[in-house]
């Protein structure tokens, strides 16, 4: 045995080693001591082995003084366990190393928290001791399979004829968006560099610099709040851009990319066939209170204001004559429910901010509730009729402002999904949510302002700015999205630098600050710019979801915490005065109280 280390892993010894000299090294998962026989579960990067030594083994005495995950290398021979021994769980549960030597690599000390076993930790320790916490077994899968992920993204970009390019990480502020995170210039006392929410212009850039299919593997960073589906502070997306494209060209590229890596690391279950459906952001948050619907929820929402415009309910009536919709959301085959299921709904949604959630019972075709009894069995019924209802379906009622009455009909419809237990399980449902407005109405500062990417191409492109009322114009903007989670948004490309100064003009934007605030690409589109479009769907929302992880943390290598600190880099950490001198800075501490 030529090798320091190891001549194989501690998952490769199989029936067929037994009698072999062999020699491994990893760390030491368990201990077992059965009365003068040690038996240790030798852990690496591929698998466990079993290591056996008792009275006749010189390594005992070593083996047994060492604490678990320390470091060792074993000499020994290979044998087969016997029957009762044998452990299927393990691929090389047949056999085990009796240890006729150990060298001691790393002693471990006591450790904070333990690397067997799948206990739950608080996530200040495990976040702070994460080396350890990547050795336990589920968390070092996740990361095995985001490594997979990624390589299969990359080979399927290109087999497709993509062409990997790096952008810059070092670039100028971006006025829009989220916040950007800011980088001193030392050789230019005053002026910041800032890092990338996306690399979206340079990407628009290869495009007019003629690159046609554009991928990478992207970093971005956005001082962001945490969420369970978003890390704060960085994030890779799976970033492409393509030209000559039309929304269906862009389509049919990522389409079978998705489709394929959800079917190769998504084990038995199922993933929605291309095409995806497209689904129109108006019809979205009509029928599913939101424009990232899980379709995986089998309930509709429907509007039924024009049954309430003259009723016996007067909150309903007046509701419908200020302008405001009715909203419903049916609860199916729930006779048995008893009224505090449905007091209780309402209650819940007072507890989230809305004014309440009304509800009709039916047990036997018999209606109940208050919006029954005003509004009339005769009427009820035929709603009901209307709606496809049976005799024992619930129904709970949104109504308001058309905005605030769906957000909360979506979040109802997504409550009374899973307390009837009617989520579809062990399926990925995809669809593109499509046809986005270009602009929504600013409330605050009562003005006209983009509702999703300024540099979308409008629907009907100038003669649509010019002629058409902003708040009816369509833009060419997609999201994807996979079981309620958004895994991407994107456009057709506003590459025509006269559409783009009309298109920021109806947003109150003036010409001169489009050139100052945009003018690398604002100028680029000047010398010749391809009809363009693309997207970026979220590497770590993809891994989370094939991992069925709730938390986005759980599969990225080293998060931060919530507070976006990094607890074992001690980050963000105080510069010194020399760093700051050196940066032309001063820290201006927070007033207090």
């Amino acid at each position: 045995m030529t090798h320091p280390f190891r001549t194989h892993d501690c998952s490769a010894l199989r029936a067929s080693d037994v009698g072999q000299p062999v020699r491994l090294s990893g760390w030491i998962h368990r201990k077992r001591d059965h009365g003068g026989v040690l038996f240790v579960d030798l852990r690496d990067h591929f698998g466990i082995t079993q290591i056996v030594a008792d009275e006749d083994s010189p390594a005992l005495s070593v083996l047994d003084s060492l604490r678990v995950e320390s470091v060792v290398t074993i000499d020994g021979e290979v044998k087969a366990r016997n029957g009762a021994t044998v452990n299927a769980n393990l691929p090389t549960g047949v056999i085990e190393v009796f240890a006729r030597g150990v060298t001691v690599q790393s002693s471990a000390d006591e450790l904070p928290m333990p690397v067997a076993g799948e206990q739950d930790y608080p996530e200040d320790i495990r976040l702070k001791y994460r080396f350890l916490d990547l050795r336990r077994e589920s968390v070092h899968a996740n990361m095995m399979l985001r490594s997979k992920v990624i390589a299969s993204l990359r080979n399927r970009m290109t087999a497709q004829g993509f062409n990997e390019i790096q952008t810059p990480i070092l670039t100028a502020s971006s006025p829009e968006g989220a916040r950007d995170y800011l980088v001193p210039s030392r050789v230019h006392p005053g002026k910041f560099y800032a890092l990338p929410q996306a690399p979206q212009m340079f990407k628009q850039l290869l495009m007019v610099a003629g690159f046609d299919k554009y991928f990478q593997i992207a970093p971005c960073f956005r001082d962001e709040d945490a969420r369970a589906d978003r890390s704060p502070g960085e994030f890779y997306q799976l970033d492409f851009e393509m030209s000559f494209a039309t929304q269906d060209d862009v389509f049919n590229a990522i389409e079978p990319v998705l489709h394929g890596v959800f079917e190769e690391f998504g084990g038995d279950r199922t993933v929605t066939p291309t095409p995806f459906p497209r689904i129109p952001y108006a019809e979205a948050m009509l029928k599913y209170g939101s424009d990232k619907p899980d379709l995986r929820n089998p309930l509709v929402i429907t509007d039924v204001t024009s049954h309430f415009a003259t009723s016996g309910f007067g909150l309903f009536e007046k509701i419908v004559g200020g302008g405001g919709v009715v909203r419903v959301v049916p609860a199916p085959a729930t006779a048995d429910k008893s009224r505090k299921f449905f007091d209780d709904m309402n209650n819940w949604a007072r507890g989230e901010g809305f004014a309440g959630l009304g509800y009709v019972t039916r047990k036997g075709g018999e209606f109940g509730g208050p919006i029954a009894k005003n509004h009339g069995a005769e009427n009820m019924e035929k709603l009901y009729n209307e709606l496809g209802l049976g005799p024992d379906d619930g129904l709970f009622f949104a109504a308001g402002k058309s905005g605030e009455a769906a957000k909360l009909a979506g979040a109802a419809r997504t409550r009374v999904g899973e307390l009837l237990e009617l989520i579809e399980q062990d399926c990925f449902k995809f669809c593109w949510i499509v046809d986005f407005p270009m602009y929504e109405y600013d409330e605050d500062l009562k003005k006209n302002d983009f509702s999703h990417n300024p540099f979308s191409m409008p629907q009907g492109e100038m003669e649509a700015l010019e002629t058409m009322d902003p708040l009816d114009i369509l833009a060419w903007q997609y999201d994807i999205v996979c079981n309620g989670v958004e895994l991407s948004s994107g456009a057709i490309r506003n590459h025509r630098p006269d559409i783009m100064y009309k298109a920021f003009e109806i947003a109150g934007y003036s010409k001169d600050e489009v050139d100052q605030n945009f003018s690398g690409m604002i100028t680029a589109f000047k010398y010749g710019a391809p009809p363009h479009g693309g997207s970026a769907p979220g590497v770590d929302r993809i891994v989370m979801l094939l991992a069925d992880e709730p938390n986005i943390r759980e599969v990225v290598v080293f998060p931060m915490n919530q507070k976006a600190e990094d607890l074992m880099m001690s980050a963000p950490s105080v510069a010194t005065a020399k760093q700051l001198r050196e940066l032309h800075l001063r820290v201006v501490e927070p007033q207090k109280g």
